[in-house]
């Protein structure tokens, strides 16, 4: 079993969720709550990773990143390495790629949050920050974790867009994903099966896991 690919898929998975939760959470809540007429422009461009191939999607963020772009020649100057077949360029890539599974699940939550909750909040004199972690996050919690899940394992499984971003570098781009693809290339069946079936016990422990926690009751704290 290929278990350097399957560190990195866990490491590239982790650090792609943990950066979609700082940045998906408040565009998901300004998602939820703006009334701007034109809201659906931004998510159209957040949903395009769900209908765009994987190849489309990754050949332009190649494009965008790549040597001849401003964003690589920025990072090149500043880093002195490149990021197209680089573990940060296929970090990117992976949180450009799942921002919508976050995302959507993470709006759809917070939209479901009752105002009137938060605007008894606010008459209490707790500020927006406080109530926003105090009241809204705690009861739109089960849908915020199924996006967390959801763009965790949509990272594990990637396999298009980091085929085109990272290649196939043995611990530095190589997934898990494009090691069974390896592993099948070359008629090596037997290891094939186990890391899928590893990846697939893997996936439904935390499946499991994170149904148990959404049976928990809701606690909302309004305290000042």
């Amino acid at each position: 079993m290929d278990w350097q690919a399957i560190s990195l898929s866990l490491r590239l998975s982790t650090m792609t969720t943990g950066i979609l939760i700082l940045i998906g959470l408040p565009l998901a809540w300004w998602l939820a709550s703006t009334r701007w007429r034109v809201k659906f422009l931004v998510e159209a461009v957040i949903a395009l990773p769900l209908v765009l191939p994987p190849t489309v999607l990754g050949f332009y963020i190649l494009v965008a990143i790549g040597t001849r772009s401003p964003l690589g020649q920025a990072y090149e100057a500043i880093t002195g390495s490149r990021l197209p077949f680089s573990f940060q360029g296929l970090l990117l890539a992976s949180v450009l790629y799942s921002m919508p599974f976050a995302v959507q699940p993470f709006a759809a939550a917070l939209s479901t949050v009752d105002r009137r909750l938060m605007e008894a909040s606010y008459c209490l004199g707790v500020g927006r920050l406080a109530t926003f972690f105090r009241v809204t996050l705690p009861m739109a919690w089960p849908g915020i974790l199924s996006g967390i899940v959801l763009s965790f394992a949509h990272t594990v499984g990637e396999f298009g867009v980091v085929l085109m971003i990272g290649g196939n570098l043995r611990g530095i781009t190589r997934t898990i994903s494009v090691s069974i693809y390896d592993q099948v290339e070359a008629l090596d069946y037997a290891a094939a099966t186990k890391t899928s079936l590893l990846m697939l016990i893997f996936s439904f422990i935390v499946l499991a896991i994170t149904y148990a926690l959404q049976r928990k009751p809701v606690q909302v704290w309004m305290t000042r």
